[in-house]
């Protein structure tokens, strides 16, 4: 158990441990308290505020509704707000790592087989089987990671729906979904400049490979430095029927050689995630973004064309002019050949509640049509 992180805690008299688990690499808490179903809203929330874990031994049910219950005085917290969109991002982003560090303090065991040893407990087996391989181990985990877990395994079964490629991409754990459409959408309408082979870089669940081979393009190469990743658009591909136009290697950025067309969506806002579901929207200093600008020059074939699909809310935040991004053009020797533009259709683009809604609603999604200089 060395080799793995450890939580501790002391019950019915006795010292006692597991592995801890976290995804988002979380340190073990270093005070855990047994809680059960007799434990009020109001004191589990001021110990969870003061740092203190909740390892629950009750009712798994009573557990989900007294995370609900954290959850909303948690959000009845006063906010501090700014004028600075960037300061208002800076802030919203405080406080939602404030409240998920809150949320996380409500801790659920895990046998070795990942069964939970709770009264009224789902089966989570598969779901954890997906996540994170074959048990070992009892081990800790939060509520609110497991219920993420759930979630994503829900999701993986039954996949969301893509107009573009008329069929189901199935996202797996860890796997940023594709939930977006409108982006889609204009890799779906574009004007290809050749159907011999296309890149997709930070392939993620697959699902651009499999629109440009959906569109003709008799080769694709889909790179990806995350295994989770390569996995999922590997299943993908092959249920859509398409592993004879599309095979995925690892990779940071760019494989090997030269391609008439090159894709990339790289994370939107540079800044640092919280945790790795956040990498596929956190870009730190802009390194993916930056890194296939500079890139593409030396991987293009002679009169082709790299396709950047990015949202324009980093703008709208403060947290990089439009003018940046037009010189990191330049730097890299490329110049536009075109660009298109569509209206994020989420949710969050209409919420008036939402604390950057004001940057939601002027967002623009634009597909950027690249070429040598």
């Amino acid at each position: 158990m060395s080799n793995y992180p450890v939580i501790c805690w002391s019950e019915e008299g006795a010292d006692r441990s597991a592995r801890w688990h976290s995804e988002s690499a979380a340190p073990a808490p270093k005070r855990v308290q047994v809680a059960d179903d007799r434990m009020a809203a109001d004191t589990a929330y001021r110990l969870a505020c003061e740092g203190t874990a909740l390892l629950w031994r009750g009712d798994f049910q009573n557990a989900r509704q007294l995370l609900q219950a954290l959850a909303r005085r948690a959000d009845r917290k006063p906010r501090k707000t700014s004028e600075v969109p960037s300061e208002a991002f800076h802030l919203h982003r405080q406080a939602q790592a404030q409240r998920a560090r809150t949320l996380a303090m409500l801790l659920l065991p895990l046998e070795a087989d990942y069964r939970i040893p709770l009264r009224r407990a789902p089966d989570v087996q598969q779901a954890c089987i997906e996540a994170y391989g074959p048990g070992e181990a009892a081990s800790v985990i939060s509520l609110r990671e497991l219920l993420g877990l759930i979630g994503a395994h829900e999701w993986r079964k039954k996949g969301v729906e893509i107009a573009a490629l008329g069929a189901r991409i199935h996202p797996h754990y860890g796997v940023f979904s594709p939930l977006r459409g409108e982006y889609l959408e204009l890799v779906a309408n574009a004007p290809l400049p050749s159907l011999e082979l296309a890149f997709d870089i930070g392939t993620g669940s697959g699902v651009l490979a499999a629109v440009l081979a959906r569109r003709g393009v008799r080769r694709v190469i889909g790179t990806d430095q995350d295994p989770r990743a390569l996995a999922c658009a590997s299943e993908n591909i092959a249920r859509l029927g398409l592993a004879g136009q599309v095979e995925f290697i690892k990779a940071d950025l760019f494989s090997a050689g030269r391609a008439p067309l090159i894709v990339c969506n790289p994370p939107w806002l540079p800044a640092r995630p919280s945790a790795s579901i956040e990498s596929a929207i956190y870009d730190p200093d802009s390194r993916m973004l930056l890194g296939f600008l500079n890139g593409l020059a030396a991987h293009l074939e002679p009169g082709g064309e790299g396709w950047l699909i990015l949202s324009d809310l980093a703008e709208h935040l403060g947290l990089r002019t439009r003018a940046e991004l037009l010189a990191a053009f330049d730097s890299a020797g490329l110049k536009i050949v075109d660009r298109t533009d569509i209206r994020p259709q989420h949710p969050r683009a209409s919420d008036a509640s939402d604390a950057l809604h004001q940057a939601r609603a002027a967002e623009l999604t634009s597909l950027w049509r690249l070429a040598v200089a």
